[in-house]
Formats: structure tokens, sequence, C-alpha cells
């Protein structure tokens, strides 16, 4: 099958990575890719993945060249196209691709969709109330003490959440994003949720519009400094499986969170093929949904795919034409752990085209690969050119030894101003 996969970070070259292993993969491309995916080749026939320079939201370049190249299969990666509706628009043209379509995706590019539907279907989620103006916008927030969440509606790379302690810093919020527009078009409505107290879970569920196969537990730690302190990111790393959750009480979520979800669904005429992604709070009163994404996290994929012992094409294609049903999922019984480094600056100003080295001396530590977000190359090397630069990722017979093998790869690594969390992973091991 030739397969083309829509864009650049850890979490496509995770899927590249992982779709190259496929018997039935005979020529891969990623628009735009990376340096690290350019590395990769076919388990099939040893043939280079070929990146090509079409940016992951172009597509009428991305259609035109996945209909001159006749691919079997298109494997969307990030938020913003699907949000365009580039299934819809490959689907229209007869080309067969995964992920989900324009209506489907309103569940991660709006969050006051999300949280009505939400509301509707009687999925557990957090006290809520979605606004226009920013006035009623404080007086909501005053009626929670001050103590809530505050998000963009619309898509603001992961970033559009602000967690507010009190009614001076909540007020402050709504201005940002409702006044001063600091997520630009994202914050025209806003979403406030009470503050949950509890751990925050990511939950994984391939969908075939009739059927969601869950994943094991992951968890993301999203803030840039140790302890989570700092700013909100995309992700500064993840492990999986976590602690919080026995395989019954997975089990109990999921007959929660994605039966209704899926009925829902239905009843709504959303046909739901693609990658679930909800974000769940465990708190003291059980499992709340604090929101839905509608593609594969990053860099939850990366910890997901080095434990998944099914051929990845094999479910994607399952996920596009309904037969999910019929395949079981696989997981390795090793735990996973990724360290993202990251630019330093991240995830605010930060320079670009530092000189990256180690790379072939960590890649050949056992048990661990080094997934590329963030690389180029310039001149012969391998440069940085993003916020997340890499996701180091490694696999042990328990937590400590696939956090100790993520760190020792790690430490191999050199770049000018990386930054990384040291405490991956440390909240399953305080349990």
């Amino acid at each position: 099958m030739k397969i083309l996969v829509i864009g650049s970070g850890g979490r496509e070259h995770a899927l590249v990575w992982k779709l190259a292993q496929s018997p039935n993969a005979t020529q891969l491309w990623c628009a735009p890719g990376n340096a690290g995916i350019a590395q990769e080749r076919l388990a099939k026939n040893g043939a280079a993945v070929e990146c090509v320079n079409l940016g992951a939201e172009d597509l009428p370049k991305l259609l035109a060249f996945a209909q001159e190249k006749k691919t079997d299969l298109v494997v969307v990666g990030p938020d913003n196209p699907l949000a365009l509706g580039i299934v819809d628009l490959f689907q229209q043209n007869g080309l067969r691709i995964w992920g989900v379509n324009k209506k489907a995706a309103q569940f991660e590019s709006s969050k006051v969709f999300s949280q009505k539907f939400m509301e509707k279907y009687g999925i557990p989620t957090a006290r809520a109330s979605t606004f226009s103006e920013a006035g009623p916008a404080k007086a909501f927030c005053a009626t929670l003490g001050g103590k809530c969440v505050v998000k963009a509606d619309g898509l603001a790379l992961g970033k559009g959440v602000l967690i507010c302690s009190n009614q001076a810093e909540a007020e402050k919020a709504v201005d940002e994003i409702m006044v001063s527009k600091a997520f630009g078009a994202a914050g025209a409505n806003v979403v406030i949720q009470e503050f949950l107290e509890g751990i925050e879970v990511s939950l994984h569920a391939l969908c075939d519009g009739k059927v969601a196969k869950i994943f094991p537990t992951s968890q993301d730690h999203k803030r840039a400094l140790d302890g989570d302190h700092g700013l909100n990111t995309g992700g500064m790393g993840t492990y999986s499986p976590t602690p919080f959750l026995n395989d019954a009480q997975l089990a109990d979520v999921a007959k929660k969170v994605l039966d209704p979800f899926m009925r829902g669904c239905v009843a709504e005429g959303i046909d739901y093929r693609g990658l679930l992604y909800p974000g769940v709070m465990l708190t003291k009163n059980g499992p709340k949904i604090l929101e839905f994404n509608a593609r594969f996290g990053d860099p939850e994929t990366q910890v997901y795919l080095t434990r998944l012992e099914n051929d990845l094409l094999e479910l994607l294609a399952a996920s596009v034409c309904g037969s999910l049903g019929s395949l079981k999922l696989k997981w390795s019984p090793l735990l996973s752990v990724c360290v993202v480094m990251a630019s330093g600056g991240y995830p605010g100003n930060y320079a670009k085209g530092k000189v990256i080295s180690g790379l072939d001396t960590a890649s050949k530590l056992p048990h661990t690969k080094v997934f590329h977000a963030g690389t180029a190359l310039k001149d012969g090397q391998i440069v940085t050119n993003g916020g997340r630069v890499l996701g180091v990722t490694a696999l042990g017979k328990d937590l400590k030894a696939a956090q100790s093998a993520a760190y020792a790869a790690v430490g191999k690594i050199q770049f000018d101003g990386a930054h990384f969390r040291r405490d991956i992973a440390a909240k399953a091991m305080s349990k």
C-alpha cells in the first residue's frame, strides 16, 4: 500500500515509524515531515520515507499530490487539517483517508460544542457554562469563587486553557482571551469550567463509526517546569500505562464515557471514524471529562505506538472501513516513557537552527527510540526547528527502568538551550 502521512511533529514521526513496519506498506510519504522522519525505512523493501515540502494545511496541494501518487491511504496527524475538512475533501475526490471528518472534528475545534454535547448525552464532566461576552463570563467565574478553568472555544495549539485560583485571576483570564484576543478568533467564545481536583490521565480510543476500542491509560505533563510549574505547553513528556486505573476501572470509564459518546454521535448524525482522545480527571466523585481531542495526542502517540503490537496500518484501515469490531488490540507488557527535549524559551519565544549532537549514540541504546518533533536538515546537520524538538522514548520492564532508560538517552543528546523536565512519570512512583 502507498501511504501519505500529513504532519511534521513527534506524533507524525511515531505514526510513520509504526506504519513503516507494516508488511503491507510499500511506499510512504510524509508532508511536510522532519529530519527524523526522512531517516525511516520501510520494513518490506527498505525504501526510504520521502518528506514532501507541502504544508499540513495546504489542502489543495495535498489533494493534488495524493491524486498524482494514487495513494491507498492518507493518515492525518494534526488537528487543524481535520478542522478544515481535509477528510471530507479527500473522500469527495474518491481517496481513502484516516481521520475524523469536519463535523466530528468539532469535538476538538469547538469546546463549546463539546461541552454542550457532554451535557446533552450524560457524559460526566465539570460544572460549566459557555459565553460570548466578557461580563457574564466574569459573573459566572464569581459563582465558582474564581476557582475555575477558562478555555478559548477554538483551536489554540494546546495553549488556550487558563487555570485560575481566584476571581482576580479569572477576570484577567477572561480579558486575555475575549478582550485582548491572546488566541485570536479562537477566543470569540469561552467555556468556563469549575476547577476539578484529582489525577489527570489521557485516554485514547480508535473508532470506526460504530465501535470504539480503548487504549491503556497514559499521563501527559503539560506544564513547562518540574513539579507542574510554569506555563502550559503542548506536552513535555508522558508515560503508559498509569497505575491510577486498573483494567476493571478502565472498562468502567469506557462504559460511562465511550458508550454515551458513540450513541450521541449516531443520534446527531456524526460518523466518528478516527481517534478520540478524552482528557479525564479522576476525582473523588468519579471520572470527569475535561475535554475531547479528535486525533492522536502528542507526546502520547510516542508511548502508545512503542507498546502497540498490532499492525497499525491494519488498524487504521479497519477504522476507515468500519471493521474494527473483529480486531483485538495487543499491547507489550513493557512500560514506555517519553521525555520531550524542547528549545530554550519554549513555550515562549525560542531560537531555531541549533545543531543537535548525540542522536546516533542515543538511538543505539537498547529499547530506545528518539522521535523527532521540531527538527530540520541544514548543511548536512540536524538542527532544531520548533519548540518541542525531540521525544526521547524508552521501554522498560517497570516504570523505573523505562524512566531511567529515557533519561539515559536524553543525557547523550545536546543542543544549545535544550530544556526538559526531570520528573516525567514521578507521580506514578509516588503513588
